[in-house]
């Protein structure tokens, strides 16, 4: 029988959950659709938030032999989901019960359910450029003035939506579409410079990037769902540190890409060899349809790409890894919609060469999968700061793609590394003993 652990004296001190929590979304469309309609579906008790480690996954604390294994959410003070009040911008002026129905993933009876909170949500008009995403347009959008001009409405609107809302504390996720490639250039490089880009309407300043700045200037945590160049350029990192606001990101780990960092560090930790990995996508949502364009795709393709050289590290295996061929592809098929397929084709070889094949084929649904990255993400930003984090929380790379991390420090892409970072972090914020899974007290 196991002894009562004494109390622990937190490591940081972490202010309570107190109010509405207030989630604002650039992006109205299936990710956000679903997200919102879940958390709504979930507190009248019509489906469990599936997938949603706040929710529904343990912390163990000390030892095996100390059965002690809480809840996240009753481990570390987390916003509860009746707290969470609901905004955001988008190009088209769909309610988020209209935008739920266009995108098609929840059922219809469901939606029917929450239709009154979702049709509340009306989407303010977005900051949008046509040279960032190239495939779709819409009416919903602000004109007129600088960058600099519509940094500052964007700021109103999050003062407005605070006060409107009754919202004490906000958090921000991008859940936009694709923006097109690009490399920081001199404008990103100081908050001085920066602004004067705004002012100056900048053709380097990305829409996400204007929000990002918008969010951080408000004191609002910023996380970035898409793999887009926003939030992590040297800029908008020195002005979240400045601010005192967290920061994360980028590009959800849902799908095919998600699949990978479960198989790959298997790979790995059996020193398997790999010569290619061939992946192919098929979907029909806006996001499939945004990715038709080159430069989208190439955004999304170098967070798609980064991951198995990261955890492959074929500079130290190069007997193993050093030529292997990885390749993916995205294409847009509108008779599947939010339901896309990953196929994958995997060419490994195992002792003395000899080579072997694992092909999958996940059929899966994006935006499903994504919800309760967000619901994890926006809880988890709000709780960093409200235990005084700030900048870049590499701690929530479990969640992303294209994680972000300090300056020339490679990312962790092995999702049981990521699990064990995520989970150590909330037990120092607690002050209890991080666990390093070495064991050997029991056989002392």
């Amino acid at each position: 029988m196991s002894t009562p652990h004494p109390p622990r004296e937190s490591n940081v001190a972490v202010a309570p959950a107190e109010g509405k929590l207030g989630i604002l979304i650039p992006g109205i469309g299936a990710v956000s659709t679903t997200f919102m309609a879940g958390v709504e579906a979930v507190k009248r008790g019509l489906g469990q938030p599936v997938g949603s480690l706040t929710q529904l996954a343990t912390i163990r604390l000390g030892k095996r032999t100390d059965a002690r294994t809480p809840l996240i959410k009753d481990f570390v003070p987390l916003a509860s989901l009746d707290d969470l009040v609901f905004g955001g911008w988008d190009i088209y002026d769909d309610t988020a019960y209209d935008a739920a129905v266009h995108a098609n993933v929840l059922e219809a009876s469901l939606l029917e359910k929450v239709r009154q909170p979702l049709e509340a949500i009306k989407p303010m008009k977005a900051v949008f450029n046509s040279e960032y995403v190239r495939r779709i347009n819409g009416p919903n959008v602000k004109t007129g003035g600088s960058n600099m001009d519509k940094a500052e409405m964007l700021m109103d609107d999050i003062a407005t939506f605070k006060q409107s809302s009754g919202a004490a504390r906000l958090a921000m996720i991008w859940c936009g579409s694709t923006e097109v490639f690009h490399t920081p250039g001199k404008v990103h490089q100081t908050l001085k410079d920066f602004e004067c880009g705004l002012m100056k309407n900048d053709p380097d300043i990305a829409p996400s990037q204007i929000y990002a700045y918008a969010a951080l200037k408000s004191g609002v945590p910023f996380a970035n769902g898409a793999p887009n160049l926003t939030a992590d350029i040297p800029a908008l990192l020195d002005l979240a540190r400045d601010r005192q606001v967290p920061v994360c990101g980028k590009d959800f780990k849902t799908g095919q890409t998600f699949m990978k960092t479960l198989l790959a560090p298997g790979f790995k930790a059996r020193m398997l060899g790999m010569t290619g990995w061939f992946s192919t996508n098929i979907l029909g949502n806006r996001d499939g349809e945004v990715l038709e364009d080159p430069g989208s795709f190439k955004s999304k393709e170098e967070t798609k790409l980064s991951v198995l050289e990261q955890i492959l590290q074929p500079e130290l295996y190069p007997a193993l890894y050093k030529d292997l061929y990885h390749a993916v592809r995205i294409n847009y098929y509108p008779p599947r919609g939010d339901a896309k397929e990953g196929w994958d084709n995997i060419d490994i070889f195992g002792w003395l060469g000899y080579p072997m094949q694992i092909k999958i084929d996940f059929l899966c649904r994006d935006s499903i999968l994504a919800a309760p990255l967000v619901l994890d993400l926006v809880l988890f930003m709000d709780l960093a700061q409200r235990a005084g984090l700030r900048g870049i929380q590499e701690w929530l790379s479990f969640y992303f793609k294209g994680p972000m991390t300090a300056p020339g420090l490679y990312p962790e892409h092995d999702i049981f590394i990521q699990l064990m970072k995520l989970k150590n972090t909330l037990r120092w914020m607690q002050g209890e003993d991080l666990i390093t899974h070495l064991g050997l007290e029991y056989y002392d």
